[in-house]
């Protein structure tokens, strides 16, 4: 488990569900978006059954823009953070 801080925003890093890198907002600015899901814990009633797998996390999108999305995605694409499985020229054909 990690913890990053950006600004005052601090992430477990083990809650880091999807990044969106290379992003812009709606004003066309640079951003770099993160999922966090975080797990629920329903209380459990014998005999009840979770009938939803949605109803096991939340999760929400977080937008960072100007020097903290530099710094996220710093961290996301860095060596030592990410694995890239694709090669650069493979990316654009991704969906």
């Amino acid at each position: 488990m990690a913890f990053i801080k950006i600004q005052n925003v601090v992430i477990n890093t083990s809650y880091v569900a999807a990044v969106k890198l290379n992003h812009q907002t709606s004003s066309g600015e640079k951003s770099v978006s993160v999922l966090i899901a975080t797990p629920k814990f329903p209380l459990f009633q014998e005999g009840t059954i979770c009938q939803n797998p949605q109803e096991l996390c939340h999760s929400e999108w977080i937008e960072f823009t100007g020097s903290a999305a530099n710094a996220l995605q710093d961290y996301f694409t860095s060596f030592n953070n990410v694995i890239d499985l694709l090669p650069q020229h493979q990316e654009s054909s991704i969906i």
